[in-house]
């Protein structure tokens, strides 16, 4: 193996395993999908690194831990239709385009659109829809299987908890630095939803 591969594979055994991440098409998507492709040049040596390796304006990349804990949350399958909300480098979301069947990308920092948008087309990931949107003021009429969330925010918008389908599921970081709690919440059906705490981190606000 070559120092890209010996990375990428101590990633999975020596971060990603260790923090309960047991899904085996998870991480068989984070093993096959180049995590460096979607890093900055100056960064390319801590691409499969657990820390969070800075974008533009502020934003960061997820560390792969939770990046992995996220994917497995979200239950993922071959059917669903996913929003991610902060679209960063890209990575989230060819990640989520190998577990599901539409991926829509949304951010508010027209840049991070922009270099999300040359990342997966240069990954050859062209079947990835990435939008200029602020997550605040999303209130389109499509719903989704799935809401993964890839910054932190005060509270869990109500407009996001709407665009959840019956059965649905959102990733959502939130609170304030530096503890937050990682959610899970599942739309059971037209007015309840149930909220599951899964861990403590800390990330930059999403851009709004």
């Amino acid at each position: 193996m070559n120092n890209i591969e010996i990375a990428r594979f101590n990633m999975i055994e020596q971060q990603i395993r260790p923090w309960e991440v047991l899904d085996h098409q998870v991480l068989s998507t984070l093993q096959r999908i180049n995590r460096e492709d979607f890093v900055a040049p100056a960064y390319r040596g801590l691409a499969y690194a657990d820390c969070q390796i800075p974008l533009a304006n502020g934003a960061r990349m997820l560390p792969p831990t939770v990046a992995g804990r996220m994917l497995q949350a979200l239950l993922l399958n071959t059917d669903d239709e996913v929003l991610v909300v902060g679209c960063g480098s890209g990575y989230i979301g060819a990640c989520i385009a190998s577990l599901a069947r539409r991926v829509k990308c949304i951010d508010a920092d027209a840049e991070l659109v922009a270099l999300a948008t040359a990342n997966l087309e240069q990954a050859g990931q062209h079947d990835i829809e990435v939008v200029q949107a602020s997550p605040g003021d999303f209130d389109e009429t499509d719903s989704y299987d799935a809401i993964a969330v890839t910054g932190s925010l005060a509270s869990v918008p109500q407009n996001l908890k709407l665009a959840l389908r019956p059965g649905g599921r959102m990733f959502v970081i939130v609170g304030d630095s530096p503890v937050m709690q990682a959610l899970l919440i599942t739309r059971m059906d037209d007015s309840e939803w149930t909220t599951q705490s899964l861990f403590e981190t800390d990330l930059p606000r999403l851009h709004t």
